[in-house]
C-alpha cells in the first residue's frame, strides 16, 4: 500500500499469524478469481465493480455528460437517490468539501435528497426557489439502479413539479443514472431526458466508482481522476494473496476470526467529523453484504455482523463508557487523518484560566493527537482488539484508496463467512409491503 496516503496496522487485533495463514489458504482461489475478473475487464461476474476504477469508457461517458450539462453558472446539484445510489457519493463529497461549507458559492454544491421527508423537501424547494434564477444554475441527478425506487422517484417528481413552475425546459437540467433498459431508462428516453447507464453487475453498494458517484462528483468540481487512481492502486494491493501485504485480506481475516469467537459488532471509529458519511457508507456495505438468512449452500444460518459508526472525539462522551466498561463484543477500526497545521489553537489569554490544564496555546492538531493517543492506550489497557487506519491527508486519492480497500475487504469477508456478498433478498420485503400499502 502507498504509505504516503494510508497506513494499515493490525498490531492490536489480538490474533496470531496462523489466522492469516489459514485465511490465505481458504481464500486463495477466490483471490485468483478476482484477479481474473480484473484481467478480463468485463462486467459478467458479481465482482465486476473491481473494474470501475479503470473503465475508460464510463469515464468518457461521464465527462461527455458533464461537458453537456455543466457551465460556470451551475450552483446546485440535487442528487435524488437512496442507499447505494447516494451514500458513496455523499461520503466522498463530505470528506473533501466538509459538512460545513463556508465557500458554497465558489463551486457547485451538492444537495442530497435521500429520504421521504416533507420538512426536508419544503426546505430544499424553498432554498432553490430563493437562490436559483436561471435553469443553468441547477442540475438534478436521479439515481436508482432498478429505476423504480419509491423514495427516489417520489422525491424527484415532487422537486421537478415545484421547480417547473419557474423553468419551462427543466427536463434539460435532469440526468438519470440507472440500469440500461430499466423502466426509468425507457421512460426518460421517451420524454427526452438524458441518461447514463449503470452496469447490471455493479451493485448499488459497490457502485461509487461508476457513473453513480463519478457524474455528480465531477459536476461539483472534485478530482475524480485522483479518486480513481487511488482506487485502482488500492485494488492492485488488495488482489495480492499474502495477507501481510494485502490490507483487505488482513482486515477480513481479523473480522472473521473475532466474529467466530463471539464478536458480532464492528465499530468504525472515525476521528475526523468530515468522514462520518464514510462510516455510514461502510455501514450499508457491511449490513447488506453480510446480513443473510441463508449461506452459499442454501442453509438457513442468519449470518450477520452489526456495523456501528462512532465519531471522535464526540462519541467518547457518549459511548466510551460502553466501549471500555461494557461487554467485549466489539471489534473496532480506528480511522485517523492527522489534522493539517493551521493557525487554530487555544489562545494564551483565557476567559477561564486554569480551568483545564495544559491546553493553553496548544494547537487543535496537538490536542486531537493527544486524544487519539489516549484512546489507543485505553483500548490496549482494557485488552480490546482494534485495527488502525492512518490517513496522511484527506484528499480524493486517499478516499479512493479507503473505499476500494473496504469493498475488497467485504468481498473476502463474505467468502470467509460463506455468504453471498452481492445480493440483498430481504430488502425486497419492505419494498413489496410498501407497494401493497400504497395501492390501498
Amino acid at each position: 500500500m502507498d504509505k504516503k496516503h494510508i497506513t494499515f496496522s493490525s498490531d492490536h487485533a489480538s490474533i496470531d499469524d496462523n489466522v492469516f495463514f489459514d485465511t490465505e489458504k481458504k481464500i486463495g482461489e477466490y483471490i485468483n478469481h478476482c484477479n481474473t475478473v480484473v484481467k478480463n475487464q468485463n462486467y459478467i461476474e458479481d465482482e465486476a465493480s473491481l473494474n470501475c476504477p479503470t473503465d475508460k469508457k464510463v469515464r468518457q461517458a461521464v465527462s461527455d455528460m458533464v461537458a453537456k450539462k455543466v457551465s460556470n453558472k451551475l450552483r446546485y446539484i440535487v442528487v435524488c437517490g437512496i442507499g447505494g445510489s447516494n451514500l458513496g457519493t455523499k461520503a466522498i463529497y463530505e470528506s473533501i468539501i466538509g459538512t460545513v461549507d463556508p465557500h458554497a458559492d465558489s463551486h457547485p454544491k451538492i444537495i442530497f435528497v435521500d429520504t421521504v421527508s416533507a420538512h426536508m423537501m419544503m426546505d430544499v424547494v424553498a432554498l432553490l426557489k430563493e437562490r436559483i434564477v436561471h435553469a443553468d444554475e441547477i442540475l438534478i441527478n436521479v439515481v436508482t439502479k432498478s429505476g423504480g425506487t419509491t423514495e427516489t422517484i417520489g422525491n424527484f417528481e415532487t422537486l421537478y413539479n415545484a421547480l417547473s413552475e419557474r423553468f419551462q425546459n427543466l427536463k434539460d437540467r435532469v440526468v438519470v443514472t440507472t440500469n440500461e433498459g430499466s423502466k426509468l431508462w425507457n421512460a426518460a428516453e421517451k420524454v427526452g431526458i438524458d441518461r447514463i447507464a449503470i452496469k447490471e453487475k455493479v451493485g448499488g453498494r459497490f457502485s461509487v466508482f461508476s457513473a453513480v458517484g463519478l457524474f455528480p462528483l465531477q459536476c461539483a468540481g472534485l478530482d475524480v481522476k485522483a479518486l480513481l487512481e487511488g482506487a485502482a492502486d488500492m485494488r492492485d494491493e488488495c488482489l495480492k494473496g499474502d495477507a501481510q501485504s494485502n490490507p483487505a485480506l488482513a482486515s477480513a481475516a481479523i473480522t472473521a476470526h473475532h466474529h467466530r469467537h463471539g464478536v458480532h459488532i464492528n465499530n468504525t471509529f472515525l476521528f475526523n467529523p468530515e468522514l462520518e458519511s464514510v462510516g455510514k457508507w461502510y455501514r450499508q456495505l457491511t449490513g447488506e453484504s453480510i446480513g443473510k438468512r441463508e449461506n452459499l449452500d442454501g442453509e438457513e444460518v442468519r449470518e450477520g455482523i452489526t456495523p456501528i459508526v462512532s465519531i471522535g472525539s464526540t462519541d467518547l462522551h457518549s459511548m466510551a463508557q460502553l466501549f471500555y466498561g461494557g461487554p467485549h463484543d466489539k471489534l473496532t477500526t480506528l480511522v485517523y487523518a492527522k489534522q493539517l497545521p493551521t493557525q487554530i489553537k487555544v489562545p494564551e489569554d483565557l476567559v477561564f484560566p486554569g480551568l483545564v490544564e495544559d491546553i493553553t496555546g496548544k494547537s487543535y492538531k496537538k490536542i486531537m493527537a493527544a486524544i487519539y493517543g489516549g484512546v489507543k492506550k485505553a483500548y490496549e489497557k482494557n485488552d480490546l482488539p482494534y485495527i488502525e487506519v492512518l490517513i496522511t491527508e484527506i484528499n480524493e486519492y486517499a478516499i479512493g484508496q479507503f473505499l476500494q480497500f473496504k469493498m475488497c475487504e467485504m468481498m473476502y469477508l463474505a467468502q470467509l463467512l460463506n455468504v453471498n456478498a452481492f445480493n440483498q433478498p430481504a430488502v425486497e420485503d419492505y419494498k413489496d409491503e410498501t407497494r401493497e400499502l400504497l395501492k390501498s
